[in-house]
């Protein structure tokens, strides 16, 4: 599968001058949610991740994404899987489990996103998972930023990846953008301005 490809067609790889998440400018951006409005897509996308992560053969109770970028990622996941799904949400800025959702103690709970740059949310979500007894038994995401080490990929984690080195982390493939520090970014000091399409802080 070419990913890149599949984020062409859908208008979801953007060019631009974008704030990530993170704090960082990037002239790149992918915009998830475009590639998941088309539910065939969707389910193309998941099932080959699903295909992965069933490969490995760890035994997988729940998915749980952290809302909202990973929701529709991690729905179709755990459909794929055949499991139950929940998700986590920011409730005064902290992730929470809420809803009527339970986590189950010792079940083993897969924590997916759309997309991992970092992996800062889905820690987030995962320390709310182990808090109510569950267990992390991996990470998933759609597309992988190039921070983190992925299965099957020969890019090593960098520093900034905030994921255990001793669980998976499954993604059908990695993007390496440029990224600055604001103090340090080209497309600052041309005039341009940075502008956040993400899900949080808008």
């Amino acid at each position: 599968m070419n990913l890149k490809k599949v984020y062409e067609e859908n208008d979801a790889l953007l060019s631009g001058h974008f704030k990530l998440s993170s704090g960082k400018h990037s002239p790149n951006y992918l915009q998830s949610a475009k590639v998941l409005e088309n539910p065939k897509v969707a389910e193309m996308l998941l099932s080959e991740l699903a295909k992965q992560i069933k490969e490995s053969g760890i035994k997988i109770d729940k998915v749980c994404s952290p809302a909202i970028g990973g929701l529709l990622a991690g729905y179709e996941l755990a459909r794929q899987l055949g499991v139950n799904f929940i998700f986590a949400e920011r409730v005064n800025g902290k992730m929470t489990i809420r809803r009527g959702f339970e986590v189950n103690p010792n079940e083993k709970i897969l924590i997916c996103e759309d997309i991992i740059t970092t992996g800062g949310s889905a820690l987030e979500a995962a320390a709310e998972v182990e808090k109510q007894g569950g267990e992390i038994v991996g990470f998933a995401a759609i597309a992988n930023r190039g921070l983190c080490k992925r299965v099957g990929s020969d890019l090593d984690a960098k520093e900034e990846c905030k994921l255990p080195k001793d669980l998976p982390f499954f993604a059908l493939d990695d993007f390496v953008f440029e990224t600055y520090e604001p103090e340090n970014c080209p497309l600052c000091a041309n005039g341009s301005e940075a502008i956040k399409p993400g899900s949080r802080g808008n």
